[in-house]
């Protein structure tokens, strides 16, 4: 891949990763000089859109988390303000809201825009790969986020590891699961290469951004959905409404 100039590029987080490199919208403010900063620097300012409601500490705050340390390491002169889903675009149109400018950076997971390559899944993760700790090596030492950031090219966009989950629960179900044939006809939230393999196995899969998965399962769109683990999927709710809790989430070893 030729190399370019991160000038010019947009950024997304992918694998619940974050995003961090150059566009050409930045906001430039002389006036508001932040202590120990350099004279006749411009102030930048970014919005980052994200695919995570405000209400998940997990996601949406390692969102926020690393807008803070962009802050915290040039003296307040690159100001970035996360969005929750749907404030800038949809949770599930990240990529595509970066890819045409209409946000600076993002943060989302990368296994939900397979069907634009189904190779972005390996910037998330896929059904039996990597564990938490493997990724990060492979990303950071074993050449994997130089792979992951020539698919992003096609996109004009560069992207940068910031965050992961480990690995993730099965998921809620509002019925019993006993086996295979109970599979059939479910109606379930489930992205990436897990909800290819479950469509296999006759399941009615659907890719839902996290602030719609609730309203889904209350008006029967769903009968089941996965997210994180326990902590986060309580902030949504999913336990109010989906009385089952499956492990593990084979299909997520290392998000």
């Amino acid at each position: 891949m030729k190399r370019r100039n991160l000038l010019g590029y947009a950024a997304t987080g992918v694998g619940s990763a974050a995003a961090l490199s150059a566009c050409n919208k930045a906001t430039t403010e002389e006036s508001r000089m932040s202590p120990g900063a350099t004279p006749g620097q411009p102030t930048i300012r970014w919005r980052m859109a994200t695919s995570w409601p405000k209400s998940l500490d997990i996601a949406f705050g390692t969102a926020e988390l690393v807008c803070q340390k962009v802050s915290d390491m040039t003296k307040g002169r690159f100001v970035i303000t996360p969005y929750e889903a749907g404030e800038i675009v949809p949770g599930l149109e990240v990529l595509d809201a970066i890819s045409a400018g209409t946000a600076e950076c993002g943060h989302t997971a990368s296994y939900y825009f397979v069907k634009k390559n189904p190779a972005l899944a390996f910037g998330t993760t896929i059904p039996f790969g990597l564990n938490a700790q493997q990724q990060n090596a492979w990303l950071n030492d074993g050449g994997g986020l130089d792979l992951i950031r020539k698919l992003y090219a096609d996109f004009g966009v560069v992207t940068f590891p910031g965050g992961s989950t480990g690995a993730q629960m099965g998921g809620w179900f509002t019925r019993s699961i006993r086996s295979v044939q109970d599979l059939k006809g479910l109606k379930m939230r489930i992205p990436g290469m897990g909800g290819q393999v479950m469509k296999r196995l006759g399941v009615d899969v659907q890719v839902l951004a996290g602030n719609e998965i609730f309203g889904a399962l209350e008006t029967k769109r769903i009968d089941a959905a996965e997210w994180v683990g326990p902590y986060e999927d309580e902030r949504l709710g999913l336990n109010r409404i989906a009385p089952f809790y499956y492990y593990p989430g084979w299909w997520e070893p290392g998000t």
